[in-house]
């Protein structure tokens, strides 16, 4: 059966969101996309249900006395014994140890298993936890049950469903999501990174955006969610006189955003609570830092005119009077964080600080060590821009990328200060170089940008709207082991050789031409790959042998791929890469007499030795 709709579903850190659009027939591919949000369904206390049009990506696992028999339901779910959604965001502020959150973060750290049951991180003895995968799961299947509910004459299996991931998340990460996808009953799934669908909801709200940039232009998305921040760049191109788009880079992968933001603004409140003879624990700073994010959002509201808002966690004992702790966030607080902490004034020559590590760390998260998001872009605009194939990226004289305009995305850039500081520092910046001012894009709803353009790239791939030129965000490296004599006290040294380039794109397979290697068959072996964002020249076949810093070590990988009759051996073969429709990654290794072995990613890892292929 035909797809009737194409759905896009931004899965993110704080936030979830679901539109979709009709596939209609009709030669016209620039024809209206008609692109809809749907309301989500979704408790809001316990028995009553909501519409509302963002799911918040929080899940709430009850304790036994926590809700009254019946009262956490669903329409579609009568026994339903967890929560996601607003109940869950609501409650967990006041047990933080039941609530899961920032899953999509944990879901890219490849520290740890994220199969494993780790969440709720910190989560008191008796709670039973969840993987990261897990969760990610169970907010897909709300977005696909509250589908369901509300349009049965078209089952959400049998539609296009395009789930959105930050640009720089690695093979991996995209491998996780699109597991959760298929745990939460997702057949037909396609990724699409959030920055290009973020434009591509700008492409739709604009028909005559051919009119609003020129051949030339390069155009800066600058994407910071609730727990990552994204910068991608797009570059406007010639083809035979027709405008093109193509992006020309992804940032590095920088786990910082709102969630920084929310603990910044708690630790500012908590030391106005100390200074006042109040000192709060560990515990009461987590639920600290989640009502500082609500409160957050209510004083960053379009058309808010309140100065503060109030917070309240539970006290530590009964000596307190109603066993609550009292404060409140101010809008001075929220405006001094963000403009003294996450957007200083940076030259363009910086890059962000390095924090000595310390032997023994605490396992959790690995946030940015630098908070200054200013210094980050400043990074990605003079070091993680390069020019390839047919696309000269526009320069200034010192060599920075500049660009002719910004997009904005996300929750966090809602507040007008942060988007006016980015604009300051990028306006310095060109001054310098002798270009003129940036331009901002006409704005999207921000909140929603990301699931409507990746319903719009639904219809782009079926070829009823404008695609953006991508393909691969990274290139991707598998290690060889060098065949130079062996030194006592030594390891073999490693080469990197190029299997997936830069830009390649959805169903494509390049050979890697004129090399065999031995690959070992019929025992376990270990497979070491590597990833780069900032190498875009690398061509498949090119062998990197002194790539320091360059390259990116993902999790090894070891498999034992099978001899059949004979006993085990080395095996000479040649690599075929492919990308495949869903724009995930496989490594074949091809023998001589027609023997072939596929390498793709296992989310069943391991930690220190999980399955990854590019």
């Amino acid at each position: 059966m035909k797809p009737k709709y194409v759905i896009g579903i931004d899965l993110g850190t704080t936030n979830s969101a679901l539109a979709y659009a009709e596939i209609q027939g009709g030669a016209d591919p620039f024809a209206a996309a008609n692109v809809r949000l749907m309301r989500i369904p979704q408790l809001a206390n316990p028995g009553e249900v909501r519409d509302e049009d963002l799911l918040p990506s929080f899940l709430y696992l009850p304790g036994p006395a926590d809700f009254p028999a019946g009262s956490i339901a669903l329409p579609w779910d009568e026994g339903r014994n967890y929560v996601v959604g607003r109940l869950a965001q609501k409650r967990g502020v006041e047990n933080i140890g039941r609530l899961v959150s920032s899953a999509k973060s944990w879901l890219s750290h490849s520290g740890v298993d994220r199969t494993a049951p780790l969440l709720p991180f910190r989560a008191p003895e008796g709670v039973e936890k969840i993987s990261p995968l897990d969760a990610s799961a169970r907010y897909l299947e709300h977005l696909r049950e509250a589908w369901d509910a509300a349009m049965p004459e078209a089952p959400f299996a049998e539609q296009q469903a395009l789930v959105t991931v930050p640009a720089s998340f690695d093979a991996v990460a995209r491998e996780l999501t699109l597991e959760a996808a298929r745990q939460a009953g997702f057949r037909d799934i396609t990724l699409l990174e959030e920055p290009q669908a973020a434009f591509y909801a700008w492409i739709e709200k604009h028909a005559d955006w051919r009119e609003r940039v020129k051949v030339g232009d390069l155009i800066l998305v600058v994407d910071i969610g609730g727990g990552t921040t994204d910068f991608s760049l797009i570059a406007v191109i010639d083809s035979e006189g027709e405008l093109l788009l193509d992006r020309v880079a992804v940032g590095e992968h920088i786990l910082l955003g709102g969630d920084n933001i929310d603990l910044a603004l708690a630790g500012a409140v908590s030391e106005r609570l100390a200074a006042k003879g109040t000192r709060i624990d560990s515990r009461q700073l987590q639920a600290l830092w989640n009502n500082c994010r609500a409160a957050k959002e209510k004083l960053l509201e379009p058309g808010s005119q309140s100065e503060e808002e109030p917070v309240t966690i539970l006290g530590r004992g009964t000596g307190l009077v109603g066993g609550t702790v009292k404060a409140t966030l101010r809008r001075e607080d929220i405006e001094r964080v963000l403009g003294e902490g996450f957007l200083p004034a940076a030259a363009s020559a910086d890059v962000p600080a390095r924090q000595r590590r310390v032997a023994l760390q605490e396992i959790g998260l690995p946030y940015a060590a630098d908070p200054a998001i200013t210094r980050h872009l400043a990074r990605f605009l003079r070091e993680m821009v390069a020019d390839y194939e047919h696309v000269t990226v526009r320069r200034g004289p010192s060599g920075l990328a500049c660009p002719t305009h910004v997009l904005f995305n996300g929750g966090v850039l809602q507040a007008p200060l942060v988007r006016e500081r980015i604009l300051e520092n990028l306006n310095v910046w060109m001054a310098q170089e002798g270009m003129e001012n940036v331009e901002q894009l006409p704005g999207e709803d921000l909140m929603h940008a990301v699931a409507r353009g990746a319903a719009y790239y639904g219809l782009a791939r079926r070829g009823k709207g404008v695609r953006i030129h991508a393909g691969v965000a990274r290139t991707y490296y598998v290690g060889i082991e060098s065949s130079m004599p062996s030194v006592p006290g030594a390891p073999a040294r490693l080469k990197a050789l190029t299997v997936v380039p830069f830009g390649m794109e959805e169903g494509t397979e390049s050979a890697i031409p004129g090399r065999e290697f031995g690959l070992v068959v019929g025992e376990p072996a270990e497979f070491r790959f590597f990833t780069s964002a900032i190498r875009k020249g690398d061509v498949p076949g090119d062998m990197i042998e002194d790539f320091r810093d360059d390259l990116e070590e993902l999790s090894p990988m070891e498999v034992r791929f099978e001899a059949g009759e004979k006993a085990p051996e080395v095996v000479p073969v040649s690599f075929e890469a492919v990308v495949t429709e869903t724009g995930m990654l496989q490594l074949w290794c091809v023998a001589r007499d027609g023997r072939r072995w596929k390498l793709e990613f296992n989310v069943r890892e391991r930690v220190g030795n999980q399955a990854g292929a590019a």
